[in-house]
């Protein structure tokens, strides 16, 4: 990235420094920390999606919708998340790759199955082996979005699941009797309401789906983990010019201030919401902020 960089033997320390931490691989660790923040953006909206249509299906009235938002949640919450993550990500990908198989070589006659492996033709390949390698890297950070919002958003449904039925019944009652739908009393009382008593319950999975972002690393995304691990460990004078011992401390170190900077700043401002929603509200929060205001 400097001039000077152009022979490393010949640096000294604090050039050297400069030199290594402005090398292509640390470019691409230092984008890595956006790959993390992307994740929680695009996941978080895509979990309440998922949670929000778990926890309706699971109060419907109608028995197998019921059945199944129940036994979406039950069976996602009951399945630890590394075994869900390592195990769900191979059978979406081979789930997407036997549709594709089964459309675009409808004349391929040896089965797919074989023994252990999973065999489809090359036009059926996610992606295919001619796609560049951007392809290749959004298509897994898509399965990686796709696994961390199916799994926090069973979690989500049973949060809000808990939400919907905090909001006093007679409110509900109110509303039928004054000549509202169950349409209109489910999308104009209840659930403006529910979030103030899902608030807390979402914080804390926030929370949780920001340390589960190092799980990147077990989906073969190359996220912070994975350049922490690769930039830390000893490192082969073969294979670079700034070879160095093992740094992986140090670069732990560093995602550990990043996570707890960012816990912290998610905390300030989940501690802001809740207090705008519980304004005006008669709740230990919305009580608590009357007394702060008359003081």
């Amino acid at each position: 990235m400097f001039e000077f960089c152009s022979d490393p033997e010949a640096l000294e320390r604090l050039r050297w420094f400069a030199c290594y931490l402005s090398n292509g691989k640390h470019m691409a660790f230092y984008a890595s920390f956006g790959t993390v923040m992307v994740l929680l953006a695009i996941t978080a909206p895509v979990a309440m999606a998922f949670g929000f249509a778990g926890a309706s299906a699971a109060r419907s009235r109608i028995l197998p919708i019921r059945w199944l938002g129940k036994g979406y949640t039950a069976i996602v919450r009951g399945v630890p998340d590394i075994v869900f993550f390592l195990f769900f990500v191979i059978a979406l990908d081979q789930a997407f790759e036997w549709m594709r198989h089964q459309i675009k070589c409808p004349d391929w006659a040896d089965p797919i199955r074989q023994g252990n492996d999973f065999i489809v033709c090359g036009a059926a390949k996610l992606p295919l082996n001619t796609a560049p390698q951007w392809i290749h890297e959004t298509y897994g950070f898509f399965l990686a979005v796709l696994t961390f919002a199916i799994v926090f958003g069973a979690f989500a449904a049973n949060v809000l699941f808990g939400a919907m039925r905090a909001v006093p019944m007679a409110q509900l009652e109110t509303a039928a009797a004054y000549g509202m739908s169950e349409r209109q009393t489910f999308w104009r009382v209840l659930v403006p309401q529910m979030w103030l008593y899902a608030l807390p319950g979402l914080s804390n999975l926030w929370l949780i789906l920001v340390k589960a972002t190092p799980l990147l690393f077990l989906l073969g995304v190359e996220d912070i983990v994975y350049w922490a691990r690769e930039l830390g460990g000893f490192v082969n004078p073969r294979f670079t010019d700034y070879p160095h011992g093992d740094w992986r401390l140090f670069y732990f170190l560093g995602l550990l201030v990043f996570y707890l900077f960012l816990t912290w700043g998610s905390e300030r401002v989940l501690a802001r919401l809740t207090k705008r929603l519980s304004h005006g509200q008669a709740t230990m929060g919305g009580e608590a902020a009357r007394r702060e205001a008359q003081a």
